[in-house]
């Protein structure tokens, strides 16, 4: 399975998390599963449009990835050590740059999953207190065997947001730290925020 389709379905389930609209906070595992289908069913809905209109597509991404991703509190395990002394500013700014170059990159793929994908929750394990928690997950589709992702939650007030996913046992937290250690040690950080938005920099996992 590429990783370009895996960061598709990674986006489509960042998406189904976001579409949950109860006024109670529900717990993580429930989130997954209970949100998925809706969200593919959107997709398919405006797969025509969306093809037409890739902007609109990734705005459309986007727009669910702010409301269910710490995608600050992502960008400075991401960061590491590069993130002491950088201010809020800088922060946000290398979580959007990142965003954005996935965006670019795996966006698309979304219209090409099967409508039939689906999600099965394996467990859910507490962690830190319960003030984080590991949702382990089957992605099942048609054809293929089954992808295995883990989210990674944390509580945030009311809220549960992802900060890190494990695919096959590879983590994004890990593995963009590994990549922008490289590109730190040679650059400052607000050269490699640019470097992200101008497209210098490209991610490694790109397929």
């Amino acid at each position: 399975m590429s990783p370009r389709i895996i960061l598709a379905l990674l986006l489509t389930l960042f998406s189904a998390i976001a579409a949950s609209s109860q006024s109670v906070a529900p717990v993580p595992a429930d989130i997954v599963r209970e949100r998925t289908h809706a969200v593919l069913d959107a997709i398919e809905a405006q797969r025509d449009a969306f093809r037409a209109d890739p902007d609109k597509l990734r705005s459309f991404v986007k727009t669910q990835l702010n409301d269910v991703m710490d995608r600050p509190y992502a960008a400075q395990l991401v960061l590491a050590r590069h993130a002491r002394g950088a201010s809020v500013e800088q922060i946000e700014g290398f979580a959007d740059a990142l965003t954005d170059s996935l965006l670019r990159r795996y966006a698309d793929a979304l219209l090409d999953v099967d409508p039939g994908t689906d999600v099965k929750i394996a467990s859910s394990t507490p962690m830190r207190n319960g003030e984080m928690m590991r949702v382990a997950s089957r992605i099942v589709r048609r054809a293929g065997e089954p992808v295995q992702v883990d989210y990674m939650f944390r509580r945030k007030g009311d809220d549960w947001l992802v900060f890190d996913v494990i695919v096959e046992g590879i983590s994004y937290v890990q593995t963009y730290r590994n990549q922008f250690d490289g590109q730190l040690r040679t650059r400052s950080l607000d050269e490699v925020i640019a470097g992200l938005r101008s497209g210098q920099i490209r991610l490694q996992d790109e397929s």
